[in-house]
């Protein structure tokens, strides 16, 4: 469902507060909420909520006592069964998961269905984001798994499958089919991502699809489409593409006199040339996600006697159905008549399947960081643009149609976490013409010369994508935030158009992407460089190649002793590199391979670069007043409490804080923060761990 939206270059569909933040911690009732879910489940009084590290319930069955429960989930007459309690025999999927396995419950959460229904229409992405194996027969103990896609990787969402129900009559998704449950299922898995049923009420049909594949979103105004609207919806469906549309002019959810529901999400899923006694009809193919309210104009499924021009062996070519199912057919002219956004997911490389038909648009990702002081110039009108960090591209191989000879690419700069911690930027991205002998543009550069293309405003939204085409040549992307100073992670993405696919006995071309940093960091003065420090992880790591506490140790005493930070090796000591290694180490072995190292060391070149800053009398000591706009400027904000622990513990005896000390610092409260956030990943600021786990996190540390 759509709330209220102006119709500009900003416009999309229905809002949703993404990331795992959405609902409000005054809904979530922690250790309450899973006593009530155990008295649910058992009809006991539970005296004390269960070990959240024993997840399994009285009848043998796997129960989430992680999944967030508010008032939604709460409400009177609401029983939880799972499956095997309505249905005498259960599928997971009956016949093929299709777009017309999706039926709206009693949530406003028609822009998460119209993503599932797109989704549904592409096995592979499908199959990505939810296994089919799953079951409710042999190997059924009530858990049941999905994969969504966040900030560059598939997070696995673990759920049970107890559902909320009124009168044995599912309350929110459902299939038409009573004994099929994927879809229902896949609600539950996203709404525990995002915090809960309530925060699916009301939402973004582009944040859905992206975190269902990985893609990147656009979005369009329909009456600034193509003339050519059928050759450009072929485009972009042969490249995989997902797209959702919506008309936001009127009143919520009221219908128009032709049946197209205002402020309500549809999917496109197909656009035919159809066959008529009378010539050839240019068509769309919709989807309502409600199953019913259906399109009431020309060819309509109900009232149009133009179906009577189409021969029964077109209409089954179509795979068309004369009844109320949500799904129905409109000539592109009504479709543009009747539709006023567009909102397009294209699918890159990494989701293509070998010997695919679909061709979609090559990947380069990058994860980035607006360090204050340091990395966060702020906008291309302020003085200090040229600190914003920067990004080489090269277009090579020209993919235009006509005699313009230029490069089509998408770039869209996402924000990582920035809601959570209750913070939204307004970014936007600029491409400059690269200097023929140098990538990097400086700031007198960048003070002559104008952007080849950019944003056209700075925009708040979760990510802000730029779609053009270029020339051949090589192009600097500056991605910034409207004001300077302010701190943030960003992934930018580059979609560029694959070249031919080659053949069984042809190399594969060449990409046509090459992507570096090139910005000028204090580090650089301090530290090895990138290849010397690889030589010291190969001079002092195992035979097996792994670094150990002491190995670390011997490394970065080496690495300070060559810079003008020599002699605060002294302040290093083998217990901050036992914490370095386990806090980085991701296979609980004690010790660190080369990725995990390099991100390490990427994290120690990201602070060297605050500590220079804030070390302002150069003493390579840090004074306990600075020691805060540093935590500041590496994202992590604390209290006065907090600091007074800091200086108690992590300050030498003249109340200072050595270099060593402050790579240590950062690393364990990064780290910490990090594991809570993993715990609480519903934002409720308070967690519930077992006696176990609580060991394991202080000890292990």
């Amino acid at each position: 469902m759509i709330k209220s939206l102006s119709v500009s270059s900003e416009s999309s569909l229905p809002p949703l507060d993404d990331d795992v933040d959405s609902v409000c911690s005054d809904e979530l009732l922690g250790s309450q909420s899973r006593r009530w879910l155990d008295d649910l489940l058992t009809g006991d009084m539970a005296p004390e909520p269960p070990d959240v590290s024993t997840t399994v319930g009285r009848d043998g069955l796997f129960v989430d006592y992680h999944f967030p429960l508010g008032e939604l989930e709460m409400q009177p007459g609401i029983k939880w069964k799972r499956p095997k309690e309505l249905s005498p025999s259960p599928q997971f999927i009956v016949n093929g998961a299709t777009r017309l396995d999706v039926r709206q419950g009693k949530l406003n959460d028609c822009w998460l269905l119209s993503a599932i229904a797109s989704l549904s229409v592409n096995r592979s992405l499908l199959k990505r984001v939810m296994p089919l194996g799953q079951k409710f027969q042999d190997g059924y103990n009530g858990c049941f798994t999905f994969k969504f896609w966040q900030y560059g990787q598939w997070e696995e969402v673990r759920i049970d499958d107890l559902l909320p129900t009124v009168d044995n009559e599912l309350v929110y998704l459902s299939s038409p089919d009573r004994h099929e449950f994927w879809s229902s299922l896949l609600e539950k898995a996203y709404a525990k991502l995002k915090g809960g049923y309530r925060a699916l009420d009301m939402g973004f049909p582009h944040e859905a699809m992206v975190d269902m594949t990985g893609g990147v979103t656009e979005v369009l105004k329909v009456v600034s489409l193509p003339r050519d609207l059928p050759a450009f919806l072929r485009h972009l469906l042969a490249k995989g593409a997902l797209i959702n549309c919506a008309n936001c002019q009127g009143p919520l959810e009221q219908r128009n006199e032709l049946g197209i529901m205002f402020r309500h999400a549809y999917s496109l899923t197909a656009v035919e040339r159809v066959k008529t006694t009378h010539g050839v009809m240019d068509m769309v193919r919709i989807l309502n996600p409600w199953g019913n309210t259906e399109w009431e104009g020309p060819w309509s499924d109900m009232k149009g006697p133009e179906w009577n021009t189409v021969s029964m062996e077109e209409q089954k070519r179509l795979e068309r159905v004369s009844q109320e199912d949500g799904e129905f057919w409109m000539s592109v002219s009504d479709f543009r008549q009747n539709f006023e956004l567009m909102e397009v997911c294209h699918l890159t490389d990494t989701l293509s399947n070998p010997g695919s038909s679909v061709h979609p648009w090559s990947c380069t990702m990058h994860h980035g960081t607006w360090v204050p002081s340091i990395s966060a110039g702020g906008s291309a009108q302020g003085g200090f643009f040229w600190q914003n960090p920067q990004f080489c591209f090269v277009l090579s191989k020209d993919d235009s149609d006509d005699s313009k000879k230029t490069c089509s690419f998408i770039l869209a700069l996402m924000q990582k976490h920035q809601r959570r911690r209750g913070i939204t930027l307004s970014l936007a991205l600029h491409v400059y013409q690269a200097h023929p002998n140098n990538t990097y543009l400086s700031a007198k550069e960048l003070s002559m010369l104008r952007p080849v293309c950019c944003s056209q405003v700075y925009s708040s939204r979760r990510e802000v994508v730029l779609r053009s085409s270029l020339p051949p040549g090589c192009y600097v992307i500056i991605p910034s935030t409207a004001e300077p100073n302010q701190q943030g992670q960003f992934l930018l993405r580059v979609l560029t158009e694959q070249g031919s696919v080659p053949s069984a006995n042809k190399p594969a071309p060449l990409d046509k992407l090459s992507m570096t940093q090139h910005q000028s960091f204090l580090h650089e003065t301090v530290l090895p460089s990138p290849q010397s420090t690889k030589n010291l992880f190969k001079k002092h790591c195992n035979k097996k190649g792994f670094c150990k506490p002491v190995h670390l140790h011997n490394l970065l005493t080496e690495a300070i002793q060559g810079g003008v930070l020599a002699g605060s090796e002294k302040y290093l000591a083998l217990e901050h590199c036992k914490s370095m290694v386990v806090l980085m180490d991701s296979q609980g072995i004690a010790q660190l391979n080369w990725p995990e190292f390099k991100d390490l060391w990427d994290k120690i070149r990201r602070w060297t670069d605050i500590f220079l800053v804030f070390d302002k009398n150069k003493t390579q000591h840090l004074e306990y007043q600075e020691v805060g706009p540093a935590l500041k400027a590496a994202g992590i904000r604390v209290d006065e409490l907090i600091m007074q622990l800091v200086g108690l513990r992590y300050t030498e005896s003249d109340m200072t804080v050595s270099y060593p000390g402050f790579l240590y610092l950062l690393m364990k409260m990064e780290r910490m923060i990090h594991k809570f956030q993993n715990y609480d990943m519903v934002g409720m600021g308070a967690i519930t761990i077992s006696y176990r786990q609580w060991l394991h996190m202080t000890l292990y540390n």
